[in-house]
């Protein structure tokens, strides 16, 4: 599956990104970097150093009031972007799974395609079986959220959030709210998207996970991208002393 859209490379590019919080505390802090097309970025840091503020900007759950974002090629900031049909075309999958209870797991994922796209129930079904297939839950389709385990809840959003063909997914702690043995199956449906070539942008604590697939990793700490590596540089080689320290502290835990 090829999910590249326009000629260009980049997919995703920050310029000069500013973002405060009222009255006076500065969330992110300058930043600047590009997501070339099928690039898996893994954002890592400390917690409150930045990380979901900024990927939440690249969909617009958080504004910012400095700089210029564009996705593929577009400024997702200009006035006449029509926000909410831009916003369901970015994939987005939350800690918290967000599913609505009392829609079966196919109900769920057919509700984009026929509120956004007008897509007819039965083709919206056939689509959101595919979905259910690719992410290994093809046999949950009429199951509800309250009968499925965390990690298949959150199999369920991946699903859900691939059903408009996004040219982006974003991940923000997709493994947080999970017990510990739920964990991989989700990584695992993450890494075949990699595999398949998905741009992705990934808010994680597992530092494995990070190892393994991503291109780069970006570490921020107090709203700054303090570095942009190779998973093996930021492992072996970090070059700032707050990433070193990072890295100390969960190689202590």
């Amino acid at each position: 599956m090829n999910f590249s859209q326009s000629n260009s490379k980049n997919m995703i590019v920050f310029q000069e990104i500013n973002k405060w919080y009222k009255p006076d505390f500065h969330a992110l802090k300058n930043i600047h970097g590009v997501v070339q097309k099928g690039e898996v970025i893994v954002v890592c840091g400390p917690s409150g150093s930045g990380k979901s503020t900024l990927i939440r900007t690249v969909n617009r759950l958080e504004e910012i009031q400095g700089g210029k974002i564009e996705l593929d090629g577009q400024d997702i900031y200009s006035p006449n972007l029509d926000i909410n049909k831009f916003r369901s075309s970015i994939g987005f999958v939350f800690q918290n799974f967000n599913l609505f209870p009392h829609l079966s797991a196919a109900e769920n994922i057919m509700l984009a395609p026929t509120n956004v796209q007008g897509m007819s129930k039965v083709n919206a079904r056939q689509r959101a079986l595919e979905m259910l297939d690719k992410v290994g839950l093809a046999s949950k389709a009429d199951s509800y959220p309250g009968q499925l385990s965390g990690g298949q809840q959150q199999r369920v959003a991946i699903a859900r959030a691939l059903v408009l063909a996004p040219p982006v997914m974003l991940f923000d702690e997709p493994t947080s709210a999970l017990d510990p043995e739920l964990i991989g199956e989700v990584l695992q449906v993450i890494k075949s998207l990699a595999r398949d070539g998905m741009t992705m942008m990934c808010v994680t604590h597992e530092m494995n996970f990070a190892r393994e697939v991503a291109d780069k990793v970006w570490f921020l700490d107090a709203g700054q991208l303090i570095e942009s590596s190779t998973p093996d540089n930021f492992f072996n080689h970090a070059q700032s002393e707050r990433a070193q320290k990072f890295l100390a502290d969960l190689r202590s835990h």
